[in-house]
C-alpha cells in the first residue's frame, strides 16, 4: 500500500511545533505573560482551530486484538475505551480541535507474546491511521506503532511508516517490558529517528512493578507520571539526547512529575559515584529538558503551565486531550464544554 503525502500544513506545523495554540486554549497566556511573552497576551484565545497532539485511537483490528487477549482493562484497571471516526470528530468539534494526531496509548502491541503477531498488528494499525489520514487530511494525522521489542522490525516499520504510509512521526512508550529507553539496546532506533529529524511522541505505560507499587489502583493516576519521569531522567543521564538532539519528543502530560523533581535530576547529576550520568552535568540536564516539547493533556492548570515555563520556553508547550483516555474533565481548564466519556 503506498499513499500521497497529504496535508503539508499539518506537517509544517507538527515540524516546527508551534503552540501558541496550547497556551491560548489554557486560558493562560494573558496570566503567564511577560517580557517577550507579551505577545501571547495581545493574541488571547485563538481564533483558528488547534493541533491536538495526544489523541488516542483503537482500531477495530486493534479493540479484536485486545479482547482475544482477554483484555477488558488495562493498566491496572482503567476500562478499554470505545473509539470511532465518528466520535473523534464530534469531539473536535466541540472542542475547536482542527487536527488530531492520533497515537495507540498503552499497551500499544506490547500485550501479545509473539513477535510475528505484534509486527502484523503494528502494520494493521499503522495501515488503518494512513488511510483515515488520507480520507481526512486536515482533520487527522498519526504516529507509526513500532513492534517493539524487536529493534529490527521496528526500523523497518518505521521506514515503512514514513516512506510508504507518509505518518507523521512514531509513538514509543516510557518502557518496553522493563526496558526503558536510554538502554544501549535501543540506540539503533533513536539514531535512525534522529537520522530522519523525526518526531517521537512519549508515552507513558505500566511499570514492571506495578503489582508492587500501584497500591492496587490504575497506572494512570501515579505511575504514568512516575514512569515519564523515570524514562526521560534515564535518557539524560544515557546521553541518548544528546548524542541524538535532531529527534523532536513530545513529552506527555505537562511533562509528568518531571518539572516537580527536575532540579533535584540536574543536582544529582555529577555524583561522582553514579556511572553513568551526563557529561555536561547541571547544565546538560537543563539544556536537553528545555529543548523537549511538553503537551498538556490532563494537565492544563496554571500550576502546571507555571512549571513547565521555568523548564522550557513557552513555545514548547503544546496542546493535548488525551482523547478517549482521560476523564472528561481534564479538557475543562483548556474548553469551555466538556461531555466526554472516558468509558
Amino acid at each position: 500500500m503506498t499513499l500521497k503525502p497529504t496535508n503539508p500544513s499539518r506537517r509544517a506545523a507538527l515540524g516546527t511545533l508551534t503552540s501558541t495554540l496550547a497556551l491560548a486554549a489554557a486560558g493562560c497566556a494573558t496570566e503567564l505573560a511577560s517580557g517577550d511573552e507579551r505577545n501571547l497576551a495581545a493574541v488571547g484565545r485563538c481564533n483558528c482551530g488547534l493541533i491536538d497532539v495526544h489523541s488516542h485511537y483503537l482500531p477495530p483490528v486493534y479493540a479484536r486484538a485486545l479482547q482475544e487477549a482477554g483484555l477488558v482493562t488495562l493498566d491496572g484497571g482503567f476500562p478499554v475505551p470505545r473509539w470511532s471516526e465518528e466520535m473523534a470528530l464530534s469531539h473536535m468539534d466541540r472542542h475547536n480541535i482542527e487536527t488530531s494526531m492520533l497515537s495507540v496509548s498503552s499497551p500499544t502491541v506490547g500485550f501479545l507474546k509473539d513477535s510475528r503477531a505484534r509486527r502484523l498488528l503494528a502494520r494493521e494499525v499503522n495501515v488503518f491511521a494512513a488511510e483515515l489520514v488520507q480520507r481526512k487530511p486536515n482533520r487527522f494525522g498519526a504516529f507509526a506503532t513500532l513492534p517493539l521489542p524487536d529493534v529490527q522490525a521496528s526500523l523497518e516499520e518505521i521506514g515503512h511508516a514514513l516512506d510508504v504510509l507518509h505518518l507523521d512521526g512514531v509513538v514509543v512508550e516510557t518502557n518496553i517490558h522493563g526496558i526503558y529507553l536510554g538502554d544501549a539496546r535501543l540506540d539503533p532506533l533513536f539514531a535512525e529517528l534522529n537520522r530522519r529529524r523525526a518526531t517521537l511522541f512519549l508515552h507513558p505505560t505500566s511499570p514492571p512493578c506495578l503489582e508492587a507499587v500501584g497500591l492496587g489502583r490504575p497506572a494512570p493516576i501515579l505511575e504514568f507520571p512516575m514512569d515519564t519521569a523515570r524514562t526521560v531522567t534515564d535518557l539524560v543521564f544515557a546521553g541518548t539526547l544528546t548524542r541524538y538532539p535532531d529527534i523532536r519528543m513530545i513529552v506527555p502530560h505537562a511533562g509528568g512529575a518531571l518539572a516537580a523533581v527536575a532540579e533535584r535530576i540536574a543536582g544529582f547529576s555529577t555524583l561522582p559515584f553514579i556511572k553513568q550520568r551526563p557529561a555536561g552535568g547541571a547544565e546538560e540536564v537543563k539544556r536537553v529538558l528545555a529543548s523537549l516539547y511538553y503537551d498538556l493533556a490532563g494537565s492544563a492548570g496554571d500550576s502546571a503551565i507555571e512549571r513547565l515555563r521555568r523548564l522550557t520556553s513557552l513555545s514548547h508547550v503544546m496542546f493535548g486531550s488525551d482523547f478517549r483516555s482521560h476523564p472528561p474533565l481534564a479538557l475543562m481548564p483548556m474548553s469551555k464544554d466538556s461531555g466526554d466519556s472516558a468509558a
